[in-house]
């Protein structure tokens, strides 16, 4: 893969530059803020952006905003965005931009490098990848709100792995079940969640949306 990085933390930036460069992928920018992401973006037409969500000056949500507007700008760039600790609101506004090629990680999430670097690839592929502490606040979040509390602890194990980007087979293997027992737990969060087969209309994406934003 070839990789934008936008870190302001030099020992990250390098460290994770390091990484990825010995799993064979190349680093072909790496800026320490936010503001010319999209120009980087254009002049090197990486297969995959990876940022920080607090970015210099105000270290709030420069790299979020960065990243929206690169989705807005260019929305077949995949993006994964690192962030020091959950923040639902920059998961969701991210998330509604759509899942197709886009992370959210947290940063100690980098110390296993062979979860990073499975889950830049997967993002590049255009899946989705999404923390488990992530996914496992917004659908506390959720609960609060939402009648997708009817999900059983099984169906929201399942649905927990497709908003990690899990295919079927994968879930399976995780979960030690058969394949059919995964497509009978599916198309039972599909029941619960009103949605219909449609030829318009992805329900994998639209149930992981449905759930992460309550």
């Amino acid at each position: 893969m070839r990789i934008v990085i936008v870190e302001d933390s030099v020992l990250l930036r390098e460290g994770v530059s390091r990484l990825l460069e010995e799993y064979g992928h190349s680093v072909v920018a790496a800026e320490g803020d936010a503001t010319r992401l999209l120009t980087v973006v254009e002049d090197h037409a990486p297969d995959l952006v990876i940022l920080d969500v607090r970015m210099p000056p105000t270290h709030t949500d420069e790299g979020l905003r960065a990243a929206i507007e690169l989705r807005v700008a260019r929305p077949a760039t995949p993006v994964l965005v690192l962030s020091q600790y959950v923040e639902e609101r920059y998961a969701v506004e991210l998330l509604a931009m759509g899942t197709v090629g886009v992370g959210y990680l947290l940063k100690e999430r980098v110390a296993d490098v062979r979860e990073f670097v499975d889950a830049a690839a997967r993002v590049a592929e255009g899946g989705t990848a999404l923390d488990p502490e992530v996914v496992s606040q917004l659908f506390a979040r959720s609960r609060r709100r939402d009648p997708l509390a009817t999900l059983t602890p099984r169906e929201r194990e399942v649905l927990s792995l497709m908003a990690q980007g899990f295919s079927n087979a994968a879930i399976a293997a995780s979960l030690v079940v058969s394949a059919g027992a995964i497509e009978k737990h599916i198309s039972s969060i599909f029941a619960k969640l009103d949605l219909a087969p449609s030829e318009l209309e992805h329900r994998r994406v639209l149930a992981v949306l449905r759930h992460l934003t309550g």
